[in-house]
């Protein structure tokens, strides 16, 4: 949620940016969100002034009633409970306008970087670096499904009778394999001088409104039936909800932590081959990295935090690029992001396997996120990016570790996760 003083400062900025976004049905809510912000203070000068008037009013009352004029004094006091009801139409009316325009301010995009590109869609982000070079071979890779059944350790049939589509059984040495990627991230991160964290998998609807537009939690979350409860979509959700309605000290920011959660999305939506199998599942796992910071940090996190996640995918040996995300295929949260993709020797082609944003103060300011120091009390700035998200991460290590026999290498980083294992054999 962008600041309203910046709305009333400059309202083409907000609509060049809404524009910058190619969501032009949002522009009438600029002039929406204006008019509502000066009804609303309308509204709050004559309550001042009527509070101003009630106080006055009431000691020339005790003055009146002192001079033994009691037919004066009883019209002051029929004006103070006229001005008392007028006061109490004012109260409600304010809470409405209120909550009005902060739903109507929650809808309006926050401002995108400058060095963001301009673009309607995924299809023109851009390409800002690469990392190792791609993996080559001289046979053909087979599809990621048929890679991990043949090393016994995948199931979707029974997955698919048990949960429906979109849900998996993970086995033997790669399921071990899933568990020794997600400690290896953690320990990775705790190295790089993060708190490691496990967050409840459940928020409630206010913490969900706070963390994402609408139209994310339209798409991505599921309800809890009977509670005000929903599913995470990622440990983001209710990392950041810790925080709603507090106020930090300047001194411990910045909070830097890492979580571990299970994530549930909708997914919604048909999807070609190479998104089945596990690309695009409703349930998996993840270590996410959280920063809370002060405004002046966090472009400056929002680099660092990337590079862990490629340093972490090239000590693994896969390799990877980054994609800075064009201005339409930002969330609306979102004053940057990139996405982090590891190269498919299936496909001979990039795809995503995490993604770092950051919100600026968006959603510090819709969950009421601030932090004190001598300068007075400020929003914090947050940001968000994932470590690793092992089902994706799967197909990447597979594929890139294949070996022509069907074997998969397993790289020396891992090999302590592992039991000491250097390679998963496929059956006979």
């Amino acid at each position: 949620m962008i600041d309203i003083a910046l709305l009333r400062a400059d309202p083409e900025l907000v609509r060049e940016n809404i524009r910058k976004k190619f969501q032009d049905r949002k522009l009438p809510l600029v002039d929406e969100a204006l008019a509502l912000d000066e009804k609303r203070r309308s509204l709050q000068t004559e309550g001042d002034t009527l509070r101003a008037a009630r106080n006055a009013l009431s000691k020339q009352i005790g003055q009146l009633m002192r001079e033994k004029k009691t037919e004066e004094a009883e019209a002051v006091k029929a004006q103070v409970n006229a001005d008392a009801a007028r006061l109490a139409e004012i109260e409600k009316e304010s809470a409405e306008v209120n909550e009005q325009l902060k739903s109507v301010m929650m809808r309006i995009p926050n401002i995108i970087s400058k060095d963001t590109p301009i673009g309607k869609d995924d299809a023109e982000n851009v390409e800002r670096k690469r990392f190792l070079e791609p993996t080559q071979y001289d046979f053909e890779v087979p599809y990621h499904l048929d890679i991990l059944e043949k090393l016994q350790g995948i199931d979707i049939d029974s997955a698919r009778r048990t949960s429906g589509q979109g849900f998996y059984y993970l086995t033997g040495d790669i399921a071990r394999l899933h568990s020794a990627v997600l400690t290896y991230a953690r320990d990775f991160m705790i190295g790089k001088g993060f708190t490691y964290v496990i967050p409840p998998f459940m928020i409630r609807s206010d913490v969900v409104s706070g963390v994402m537009s609408f139209e994310e939690m339209e798409g991505m979350m599921y309800k809890i039936e009977g509670e005000d409860l929903y599913l995470i979509g990622t440990s983001e959700h209710s990392m950041i909800g810790r925080f709603m309605n507090t106020t930090l000290d300047e001194k411990d920011l910045p909070l830097t932590l890492t979580s571990y959660s299970p994530c549930f999305r909708k997914e919604k939506g048909a999807h070609g081959i190479e998104e089945r199998g596990i690309y695009r599942i409703h349930q998996f796992e993840k270590q996410e990295m959280i920063v809370i910071c002060k405004p002046e940090e966090s472009e400056a996190w929002y680099e660092k935090m990337w590079n862990y996640t490629v340093e972490l995918f090239v000590s693994l040996g896969i390799p990877v690029r980054q994609l800075e995300c064009c201005s339409g295929d930002l969330a609306d949260l979102k004053y940057r992001s990139c996405d982090v993709e590891a190269w498919s020797p299936r496909q001979k082609k990039y795809f995503e396997v995490g993604s770092c944003s950051n919100l600026t103060d968006a959603q510090a300011r819709r969950l009421g996120i601030r932090y004190k120091g001598e300068g007075g009390s400020k929003f914090a700035h947050t940001l968000n990016n994932t470590v690793v998200a092992p089902p994706r991460m799967l197909i990447a290590f597979v594929e890139n570790h294949l070996r022509a026999d069907g074997s998969v290498e397993i790289p020396e980083a891992l090999w302590p996760y592992m039991g000491g294992k250097k390679e998963i054999l496929p059956r006979p």
